[in-house]
């Protein structure tokens, strides 16, 4: 088929991926144009635009659609058979979502309805629930809302971060939409039923608050990886929680965020959280081990 496709981080590579090695012709690639990145500031361009170029594919960065008739009008022009979207970013108009002939099918990385929105993954993991999976949607103008054509489900595991389900979903993502473009489904219409919403997330979500469940916080430690990551305070200096082991059944009778330990095995409001590895402002992320090392940290001690 000829293909428009659409996407801009590390999830909608495989995808693109996926089509071209399936045979597909893409006559064009649209992510969001290059950011200022690191500590110089230079504009770094999506992993998607990187893919594409590498590839030989147009890319084409416009920083708004919505609104902009010449971007319609440029995009119907391709002659597109379906527009292929993957975490994208801007939201399509009608006039674009009814360009190509086969309409525009979004890599969701929920199961919808669950989860519409901008952060399923890692809303999945910090929901506590037992699976996750991608479904490719019809697109229509609502948030998510389109009717549905494949699903493929795959379990979470004690040990995901949001990580290795990114990762795996992303691989999914793309063997699924190979296998919608060429049997073409009947899409089925959402339930109004277990309809959730995946808010966008902000840094402060990364804050732990100790007097949550030890479950609770080991999903916010593993939901929240790599970004925003979860973190903590001792002494005034915050600290980033890489990996961490849940106590879930450990009783004691110390305030939530004090030391049960020399090992910052930390009081939960149920339970505990041994931290296991760790990151200090400015430097890499090191084991418990080595921090208490450079840091004892007694019982008692308490963490905000």
């Amino acid at each position: 088929m000829r293909l428009i496709f659409m996407g801009t981080p590390d999830f909608s590579v495989p995808a693109l991926h996926a089509l071209l090695n399936a045979g597909h012709e893409v006559v064009a690639v649209y992510t969001q144009p290059p950011r200022p990145a690191g500590r110089g500031k230079a504009l770094r361009r999506s992993p998607v635009h990187e893919a594409a170029e590498a590839a030989g594919i147009e890319v084409r960065t416009p920083a708004r659609v919505r609104r902009d008739a010449t971007e319609h009008a440029a995009f119907a022009a391709l002659n597109a058979d379906a527009a292929v979207v993957a975490a994208y970013g801007l939201i399509l108009p009608k006039e674009m979502l009814d360009a190509p002939r086969l309409g525009c099918l979004n890599i969701h990385a929920s199961l919808l309805p669950r989860w519409r929105g901008a952060s399923p993954i890692q809303s999945s993991i910090l929901a506590g629930d037992s699976q996750s999976g991608v479904s490719i949607m019809q697109m229509d103008e609502g948030l998510d809302t389109g009717a549905v054509l494949l699903e493929e489900i795959t379990p979470i595991s004690a040990t995901d971060t949001a990580s290795t389900l990114h990762d795996r979903l992303s691989e999914i993502g793309g063997r699924l939409v190979v296998r919608a473009l060429a049997e073409q489904p009947t899409p089925v219409p959402q339930s109004a039923d277990g309809v959730t919403y995946a808010e966008r997330l902000t840094r402060d979500d990364g804050r732990i608050d100790w007097t949550r469940t030890a479950a609770e916080i080991d999903r916010q430690i593993r939901g929240l990886t790599p970004w925003p990551g979860a973190f903590t305070t001792l002494d005034g200096v915050v600290l980033k929680i890489g990996t961490a082991t849940p106590l879930p059944d450990a009783v004691h009778n110390a305030p939530p965020g004090t030391t049960l330990d020399g090992a910052l095995t930390i009081a939960c409001g149920t339970g505990a959280i041994r931290i296991d590895r760790l990151q200090k402002p400015g430097r890499s992320m090191m084991s418990a081990a080595d921090f208490l090392r450079g840091q004892p940290v007694p019982k008692g001690t308490g963490l905000v």
